[in-house]
């Protein structure tokens, strides 16, 4: 196993749309345990193959207080939303330090392959809605800070482009 680089927003590389995932091999379950390993390091809830350079539709999740209960999601799509929404404030590993408010539906229902490349549905609400939805985002090309105003994004991206210059004089 290896930790993987996370990309840092605003890296243009978070803005592409991953492919699907065409075979569940070995290849898979390899970059889904690297996933793992770098998304319990790091440490965070969840992790988009994209995050992490990898353009194919795989994630992990781990939103349990225990950092016990993986779930990989391997071409995973949401095939009912609630539209009662919930509010509420997240974070991501490729925007680190910045934390805002979104809303997103309360309730999902998700259809995905499982790590032996079976078919999976499960019900998710509360974190576990939030992380899937913020998850697939990413997988869509689109990173959470796009949910907050043009302001917030332009403050964002002047903040962690300054952490980075700083971070190289070291």
């Amino acid at each position: 196993m290896a930790l993987l680089p996370i990309l840092r927003y605003p890296d243009p590389r978070l803005h592409k749309v991953a492919k699907p995932v065409q075979v569940v091999d070995d290849r898979i379950r390899t970059l889904v345990r690297d996933m793992a390993e770098t998304m319990y390091d790091a440490p965070g809830v969840g992790l988009a193959a994209t995050q992490v350079d990898v353009h194919e539709r795989v994630v992990v999740i781990d939103v349990s207080e225990d950092s016990n209960d993986l779930r990989v999601l391997i071409n995973p799509e949401i095939i009912w939303k609630s539209e009662e929404t919930q509010v509420y404030e997240e974070g991501c590993l490729s925007v680190p330090g910045i934390y805002d408010e979104v809303q997103r539906a309360a309730r999902i229902r998700v259809r995905t392959l499982d790590e032996q490349g079976e078919t999976r549905e499960f019900d998710a609400e509360g974190l576990l809605a939030v992380c899937v939805q913020h998850e697939l985002d990413h997988l869509m090309g689109k990173v959470f800070v796009e949910y907050l105003s043009p302001l917030k994004q332009n403050r964002i991206k002047t903040r962690l482009r300054k952490q980075e210059r700083e971070a190289l004089k070291v």
